[in-house]
């Protein structure tokens, strides 16, 4: 993609100490508690709110897999940047695009166009990820609502040109009791009042405020939809940012990754370097596999928002709940190569503690994990009794063709099959016995997790349900990794995704983190993975799926 390459150009050097967002700059930036000026202004020029808006409407977004490509550069320089800028602005913007007025629709466009932010306020901290409990009420009047109540920890909700606010407009319970509503601060008057800012222990650029609303009168047509519709509104939005957050992420480990391999590379111990030390070597080696695993679900989750949309409130939840648990529990792996060097926050290495330290707030939020293990668990008995046909080659292909448009209508609450797991059921023929074996193991435990989906009681088939129930659904979800992984194994015609060494060393750790006591890859495997990290280091090459030269 172009683009991508035009951003990495744009964002140069990371080791040049004159780079005004190289790593020196970012890290000076984060420890005065702000985002980096010179990076907003960037990201200003690149223009990059176009990469939120339809290009029917001026802007860029025309695949999702795109715009993970393009955030992901973002991400791999500095979380807070990326989230601060504008990932935010998207999460707040799909509700617009999917359930919007045309004229709400070219509103919001031409604010991003502009380089503006926009916020979407569904957090009330009493009730976290249960929003049909939310108190914040819009109350219908002539003309408009009045708004009452407040929304906590909000995201540049002080620097925004308009909010997306949940909002309560029916006090009984149930599904049709709240609305969505884009306003903003021309509406409000002396009705709203803004929150201090919360101090955070990662992401401490960011503005995390609150917005506070007494008697607040906004005009009708801030209604987005219908009214009563919210839930099924935000829940469709949902599948669209779950879908693409996690893929923009891998960036940040890719980073994580690079400065503990200098580490271990520069470093010497015990007569020879880190690297050399068996426990270094297996541990970046495993954190390579884990990132390919990471960006295997990443990109099936992303186009399968085209090409399943029916299947995207399963794909989405799996991947928002695996992928950033797997990327942190990587990088803490990697901190220990670090040794007391993780700690220290200036220096060469200062931008690692930095990153782990900010990969905590993408398993937060409205999508945090639990929310989307509940998500999965009422689906996984249907899923069960009827996967349906796996998934096309077309699901796993990195920059492959998609018919451009993000379907919105097409996004369905319940899912109509397992597509990606129907990879894992129809086992491609590898050549080699060790990836063989493990893929009839993880078919097997496949079929193990559906039968004891099948055998849920009622009760244990709700966000009510008991641990059993979410760990059944953590199984299933490193499961749909493995598939993915699989898929993109399997769809790849030539190169490192062609060789089954990288295959066998994902399914082999998805295999031991289930507990199945998987044989360890040969040899002869493990050492074409860990060349294959030595050479794109060598070359300063990406680390995901795209081996994409980082040189601009």
């Amino acid at each position: 993609m172009n683009r991508v390459q035009e951003l990495i150009g744009l964002f140069g050097d990371p080791d040049d100490p004159a780079n005004p967002v190289g790593r020196s700059a970012l890290l000076a930036a984060d420890e005065r508690g702000e985002l980096s000026a010179a990076g907003e202004d960037l990201l200003d020029r690149f223009g990059f709110g176009a990469e939120f808006v339809p290009t029917e409407l001026g802007g860029r977004l025309d695949r999702l897999d795109s715009l993970v490509r393009v955030a992901r550069e973002v991400f791999r320089r500095d979380v807070g940047l990326g989230l601060g800028y504008g990932v935010t602005s998207f999460m707040a913007a799909v509700n617009i695009w999917a359930g919007g007025s045309p004229q709400q629709r070219k509103h919001l466009a031409g604010l991003l166009l502009d380089g503006a932010k926009v916020s979407v306020a569904y957090h009330e901290l009493a009730h976290g990820n249960d929003f049909l409990r939310n108190e914040f009420t819009a109350r219908r009047i002539p003309g408009g609502y009045v708004l009452d109540g407040t929304k906590q920890v909000i995201n540049n909700a002080d620097r925004a040109a308009a909010w997306v606010l949940f909002a309560r407009t029916d006090p009984a319970p149930g599904a049709r009791s709240h609305s969505v509503l884009l306003t903003g601060p021309e509406d409000c008057g002396e009705g709203l009042a803004f929150l201090p800012r919360y101090r955070t222990a990662g992401v401490r650029g960011c503005h995390l405020t609150g917005l506070d609303f007494r008697d607040c009168a906004i005009p009708a047509g801030a209604l987005v939809g219908e009214e009563g519709h919210g839930a099924e509104l935000a829940l469709r939005s949902f599948q669209i940012t779950r879908s693409a957050l996690p893929g923009m992420a891998v960036g940040t480990v890719d980073t994580c990754l690079r400065t503990v391999l200098r580490f271990a590379l520069g470093r010497r111990l015990y007569r020879g370097r880190v690297l050399d030390l068996p426990h270094a070597a297996t541990t970046l080696t495993g954190a390579f596999t884990d990132l390919l695993l990471c960006d295997s679900l990443a990109l099936a989750a992303a186009r399968a928002v085209h090409l399943l949309p029916g299947q995207s409130s399963v794909t989405g939840a799996a991947v928002k709940y695996l992928v950033p648990r797997l990327l942190g529990r990587t990088a803490g792996d990697l901190s220990v190569i670090l040794g007391a060097r993780f700690y220290v926050r200036e220096g060469e290495h200062a931008i690692f503690g930095k990153h782990l330290r900010d990969l905590p707030v993408l398993s937060l939020g409205h999508a945090g994990s639990t929310a989307c293990l509940a998500t999965l668990i009422p689906q996984l008995p249907r899923l069960a009794r009827n996967p349906g046909p796996p998934a096309p080659n077309d699901l796993f292909t990195p920059g492959g063709t998609l018919t451009p448009g993000i379907p919105y209508e097409a996004l369905t609450l319940a899912a109509d099959g397992d597509a990606l797991g129907g990879v894992l059921d129809a086992v491609p023929e590898v050549p080699d016995a060790c990836t063989a074996a493990l893929l009839r193991q993880l078919a097997e435990e496949l079929a193990v997790v559906r039968a004891e989906a099948l055998a849920l009681p009622p009760a244990e088939r709700t966000p009510l349900a008991g641990p059993a129930s979410f760990r059944l659904a953590d199984r299933y979800a490193q499961l749909l990794a493995a598939a993915a992984a699989a898929g993109v194994w399997r769809a790849a015609s030539d190169g490192f995704l062609a060789d089954p060494a990288w295959l066998a060393a994902a399914l082999h750790r998805t295999a031991a983190r289930l507990g199945l006591r998987p044989a360890p890859p040969p040899t002869g495997l493990t050492a074409r993975v860990r060349a294959e990290l030595l050479r794109r280091y060598d070359e300063h090459r990406s680390f995901d799926l795209y081996d994409l030269s980082l040189d601009g």
